[in-house]
């Protein structure tokens, strides 16, 4: 019980400080630069650079998109040619979302159903109000615009594997959980688990891409929340974004700070993820 105590108060910590760097993200200053993307898949296959990418749907019946800016590209091949020189190589398992990606991303069962299901957790078994969980899921899945940065196509979601026998390169747990282990440092995690978050952490931001504290599976670069962690001063570059994947045009949005679910939408998730469980 007394450790159950202290993951309950671990998480609820680390869910305040995600919300504390959200607020943060909200206020800062973006002034989108209207850069196009480029493919991930195909910067790797052109450089020659092993590289996995997952197969699976995002939501429903939509496609991964691994696309990432322009100017963001070179970087993360490079971190993609460093790896396999170390023997691993690195799993892209999310790039770019579009707005519907990320609205319906926030409402997807297993993903809402595991949030509720922590928040009750958090709570000793009481439901949580819907404002409660719509708090989570901004810090969780980002329910507003401007703190997805996958959104900005300015981030990536990684695993890394062994080159020779294609094994995990554990990290306590596989992409994607969701509990007092996600955050990167937990101390809930073998020792050896954190040594590879730290070492995978410290080849992306070798080159730029920064981890989110809360996710040791996330990685941005060029945005908000990177300028906010590297304490690089002006605006950032990148912001949220609709990508025209014929074109490659982009338009930022006019409304970034308008939740992709309201409260009412989130309260009646709410209700039905309850019957869910039942």
């Amino acid at each position: 019980m007394q450790d159950e105590d202290k993951r309950r108060a671990y998480w609820a910590e680390q869910m305040q400080l995600g919300y504390g760097f959200v607020d943060k993200l909200i206020d800062y200053e973006v002034e989108e630069c209207g850069e196009g993307f480029a493919s991930i898949r195909g910067g790797a296959e052109a450089a020659g650079v092993e590289m996995m990418f997952s197969d699976t749907k995002i939501v429903d019946d939509l496609d991964r998109v691994y696309f990432i800016r322009e100017g963001l590209l070179d970087d993360l091949i490079a971190i993609g040619r460093d790896m396999n020189e170390r023997g691993w190589v690195l799993k892209i398992e999310e790039g770019y979302r579009s707005k519907e990606m990320q609205t319906k991303l926030v409402r997807k069962p297993a993903v809402f159903d595991a949030i509720l299901k922590k928040c009750i957790w958090e709570n000793r078994g009481r439901i949580p109000s819907s404002e409660e969980v719509f708090q989570r899921a901004i810090v969780l899945v980002a329910n507003i615009p401007k703190i997805g940065t996958h959104m900005s196509g300015s981030a990536v979601d990684i695993s890394v594997f062994q080159r020779d026998d294609g094994k995990e390169i554990w990290r306590g747990n596989a992409y994607l959980e969701m509990s007092e282990r996600t955050p990167m440092r937990s101390p809930f995690i073998a020792e050896k688990d954190l040594e590879n978050r730290l070492e995978i952490t410290a080849m992306m931001e070798a080159r730029g891409f920064m981890h989110f504290p809360q996710e040791f599976w996330h990685f941005n670069k060029g945005d908000a929340g990177a300028h906010l962690l590297t304490g690089e001063p002006g605006a950032a570059k990148y912001g949220p974004v609709h990508w025209d994947p014929v074109t490659n045009a982009v338009k930022a949005y006019e409304d970034p700070l308008s939740p992709l679910n309201p409260l009412e939408v989130i309260e009646r998730e709410v209700a039905a993820a309850v019957e869910r469980a039942k």
